[in-house]
């Protein structure tokens, strides 16, 4: 009874400590201002650091993967901590660069692998503590990840408009690191077989947890399935999220902060997304609720394909189902990869499963750039997203194909 209880005190502690790891997806708070800075600094005028931005990406599931061993071995509390300490040091040094290949070093790696370490943890712990409410416990704590891109840049901006973007990487750091090593603290492992009270697993229907290990895992068809499935839904999301306001300001017309409301619309659908569909995979299944996502998501391609200068409306309702679409992959697949392959390890399991978020983050914006400079617009990357939606839909039912042979 008290540990049914307190498992929501574990999960509202993983929430808190994702909310502020989340603040990477601030990243384009600090972007502007801190080229400005370093290009002053340095004497070079420097135009651009979405580099930063893609490697902390990239190098999460690193982290992730060699964290989730450490956390099946020690627990959580302590890769939190060390992923804490990692994560707000790295921001604190940000505010001491004075290069690129500095700010690469401390925001790029130090952000990045610290983030890595703290998401897999705290997504991969809650899920094991909830094994009748899976969906619903891996998208409330993937939600207060995405819901940081909406409450953190405020605070950035006010803190960078009192002091400077120095001060705000120090000043938000130190809080963020403070706030991450405290909550670890509140973070307890998973006891091995824990259920709820008055729960028992069903007996019948859906997929049993496999209880694989990687090593299983790889050798298992589904799992390449899944990843596919997984990087085709997290495509559009990310292509989108990287580009949404020069899309809006090009495309529709829209200026600076009409562009930035739209890109905190796409931010509240995304974490919407996340909620609902966890709870909707508890009670529709999870295969057909992904085959809705892929509806949804092909739909808000579609109405961004036809839109056209002040199409606002449509605009806005392709971004939102967008949105809604990728924020409901992300807090699907925690749950559904524990059930297909076991809660024992999945901390290592979903590490590497995403490896596919991974390459939908650099695939997604790298064509929609290239796109764009081969066509001289947004429309040829909408389609291939389109395109990479239905394909997603396909493998479906190529899962469920499989699922059918294995029985």
């Amino acid at each position: 009874m008290i540990l049914t209880k307190k498992r929501w005190l574990v999960l509202a502690a993983s929430c808190l400590i994702n909310l502020c790891i989340g603040s990477l997806y601030a990243w384009s708070v600090f972007a502007s201002p801190m080229a400005a800075y370093l290009s002053k600094v340095t004497g070079s005028e420097i135009t651009s650091l979405a580099i930063i931005f893609t490697v902390a990406n990239a190098v999460g599931p690193i982290t992730m993967i060699s964290g989730g061993f450490i956390n099946d071995k020690l627990g959580p509390k302590w890769v939190i901590l060390a992923g804490g300490l990692l994560f707000g040091s790295g921001m604190i040094l940000s505010g001491f660069a004075k290069s690129v290949p500095t700010l690469m070093l401390t925001y790029g790696l130090g952000v990045g692998l610290g983030v890595g370490l703290v998401y897999g943890c705290t997504i991969a712990n809650s899920v094991k503590f909830f094994p009748d409410k899976r969906g619903l416990a891996g998208g409330i704590a993937t939600a207060s990840y995405g819901i940081s891109s909406v409450l953190i840049p405020p605070v950035a901006n006010a803190l960078i408009s009192r002091m400077d973007v120095t001060a705000a990487f120090k000043w938000l750091g130190a809080a963020m690191l403070a706030v991450i090593c405290i909550s670890a603290f509140f973070i307890m492992p998973c006891p091995k077989g824990f259920q709820p009270d008055d729960w028992k697993p069903a007996t019948s229907g859906g997929t049993a947890p496999a209880g694989k290990d990687w090593r299983g895992m790889l050798k298992d068809p589904m799992f390449y399935i899944m990843l596919a499935m997984m990087c085709c839904g997290a495509f559009s999301g990310l292509m989108i999220i990287s580009q949404a306001s020069p899309v809006a300001q090009r495309m529709i017309g829209m200026n600076v902060s009409e562009a930035a409301a739209a890109v905190s619309v796409l931010a509240l659908f995304n974490t919407a997304g996340r909620i609902l569909a966890g709870f909707a995979s508890d009670k529709l299944g999870t295969v057909n609720t992904i085959r809705l996502v892929f509806l949804v998501s092909a739909a808000g391609l579609a109405a961004l394909y036809l839109c056209g200068t002040g199409d606002t409306a449509l605009f806005y309702a392709g971004l939102c189902m967008v949105g809604l679409a990728f924020g409901s992959i992300m807090g699907i697949y925690p749950g559904f990869t524990a059930s297909q392959f076991g809660t024992k390890n999945n901390s290592v399991n979903y590490g590497i499963m995403f490896i596919g978020f991974a390459a939908a983050g650099y695939f997604g914006p790298t064509i929609m750039s290239a796109l764009y400079a081969g066509t001289g617009g947004d429309n040829a990357a909408f389609l291939a997203a389109f395109i990479l939606a239905a394909i997603g839909f396909t493998l479906t039912f190529l899962y469920t194909k499989q699922i059918k042979t294995q029985k």
